[in-house]
């Protein structure tokens, strides 16, 4: 038995300025992206996640630095390889002034991990990050039981994504009102939600404190926390060195040395968790030649655009992990070599080279320019085409589906920094994320055995012989993962970023 406890403007102009309440102190974040919804299991996105994750909590949650630790339980225990109990802090209570029970815990699971649980039939998006759940069951008031089909590790870093809903608002608004109003656990409670302007949250005053692992415990510094929505990256730069937000994400690397020699703001930088990688069309009739696909990976300057695109803000890869997750290892260097990425060309019946399109979403636009010159160089003429990411998403990740196009340009995150997270969507025959189109039986095996052993040595060292399949198949060129790089304002305290891109305000101050 394993206990865990809780000691464990294209210009500012652009910018739409928020009417500030008198005397009140606000916080004000420029962020890229709108929240899809505000129902924390009808989505897949990390921006998303991000929002909601100001106003609702967890049973557990991570830290500053990634480690796992209770939130809204009090403890955890690993009763059995299939079986974890959590007990439930007592005096938690939702935005509405009900409190929160353990029958609330249950019925938010269930709805994630339950065929039809969302209504209408609908099944949670989610339901895949909680693995090979059983069954959610409630032991007594204060005690919640999850079962599983079979042993699974790394349940307890999954349950950080999932966020405890109040069963009695749920089945009063129903999913749809859930999408729009929120009645959470969280610091902060929903004010007004400006579709593609802003969300503003005020202070939870009876927020129970947080989780006792990151202090300080209690209710937020700041009276309001407004996420203004700035998609373009300079109209966020502007916004920031004008002082009209104190914090910035997606901080353009070119804009670095603006942002620190300004008096007034500063750069904050975090080992990012999302992998960036090029899928290549393993069904087409071009990169089904694994010559084809070590040309590529041999024609790419990894190091180059590290230097010079992304600001040395980057850690190169050669495998889908990130050097911080569990089970990476150092692998087989493609060095950048362009007459090999010939040689190989002519090798495989292609010596005058070959003719393809690379798909990117608007965001990475230059980055794939660059790479597309450098692929050109060694006989890979490369177009850029820029598409958006729900078509792009439909196009590439068909499920064993047939799909069309050469390259895409994209990334897969990996905030729990486990390889089940990331390896078996991006690599498994037919996943959910498999954008190249990659089947392989033998690694469908070793990555299913790994899921669920038990044995973190033995389980390591089976990712890094995952690992050294891909890095040989080549379904993709791995690429890097790059730092996530804020702007902040000088007037900001108590918060720092992390890896996982959640932006936590609970703790964060503005003087």
């Amino acid at each position: 038995m394993k206990t865990f406890q809780h000691a464990l403007l294209a210009s500012a102009m652009a910018v739409t300025m928020l009417a500030p309440v008198a005397g009140a102190a606000d916080l004000t974040v420029g962020f890229t992206l709108d929240a899809d919804t505000l129902d924390p299991a009808n989505h897949r996105k990390r921006e998303t996640e991000t929002i909601i994750r100001n106003m609702y909590d967890g049973l557990l949650t991570r830290d500053p630095d990634m480690k796992v630790v209770p939130e809204i339980a009090e403890s955890f225990t690993q009763v059995s390889p299939t079986v974890y109990e959590f007990k439930i802090r007592s005096g938690v209570k939702f935005h509405d002034g009900t409190e929160m029970t353990a029958e609330d815990v249950k019925f938010t699971l269930d709805r994630i991990t339950v065929e039809g649980a969302m209504g209408d039939g609908q099944t949670s998006p989610r339901q895949g990050l909680m693995g090979p759940v059983a069954s959610v069951e409630v032991v007594d008031a204060s005690t919640v039981r999850i079962n599983l089909k079979e042993p699974w590790p790394i349940l307890p870093a999954m349950l950080p994504n999932q966020q405890i809903v109040s069963k009695a608002f749920v089945e009063r608004v129903g999913s749809a009102g859930l999408a729009t109003e929120v009645n959470g656990t969280g610091p902060f409670k929903l004010v007004e939600w400006r579709k593609g302007d802003a969300i503003i949250m005020e202070r939870f005053d009876d927020y129970y404190g947080g989780a006792d692992a990151i202090p300080p415990v209690g209710a937020a510094c700041v009276d309001r926390v407004i996420f203004k929505v700035i998609p373009e990256s300079a109209s966020r730069v502007a916004a920031l060195l004008a002082g009209d937000v104190d914090i910035i994400n997606e901080l353009p690397p070119f804009s670095v040395e603006q942002v620190r020699n300004n008096p007034n703001t500063d750069v904050l930088t975090v080992n990012g968790t999302r992998s960036f990688f090029i899928a290549m069309n393993m069904q087409g009739e071009l990169f089904d030649d694994p010559l084809v696909r070590q040309a590529a990976a041999h024609a790419i300057d990894k190091d180059l655009i590290i230097d010079r695109i992304l600001g040395g803000n980057a850690a190169r890869i050669e495998g889908i992990l990130s050097p911080d997750a569990f089970g990476s290892s150092e692998l087989p260097v493609h060095e950048y070599d362009p007459e090999k990425a010939q040689a190989l060309l002519a090798e495989a019946g292609f010596p005058d080279g070959i003719d393809v399109t690379m798909d990117v979403e608007g965001a990475f636009k230059d980055t794939a320019e660059a790479v597309a010159s450098l692929l050109t160089k060694a006989g890979i003429r490369t177009t850029v085409a820029v598409g958006e990411g729900a078509q792009l998403s439909e196009k590439w990740r068909t499920q064993g589906k047939p799909k069309s196009g050469d390259m895409y340009f994209t990334s897969w995150g990996n905030g729990s920094l486990d390889p089940f997270d990331i390896f078996t969507p991006t690599h498994r025959t037919n996943d959910r994320g498999n954008s190249a189109g990659y089947a392989n039986p033998e690694l469908d095996a070793l990555l299913d055995a790994a899921a669920i052993e038990l044995d973190a040595e033995k389980r390591a060292g089976m990712y890094r012989e995952a690992e050294l399949m891909i890095n040989s198949d080549l379904p993709y060129v791995y690429l890097w993962v790059p730092q996530d790089i804020y702007g902040v304002s000088n007037r900001l305290s108590g918060w720092k970023p992390s890896s996982d891109s959640r932006i936590n305000l609970h703790d964060a101050c503005v003087n």
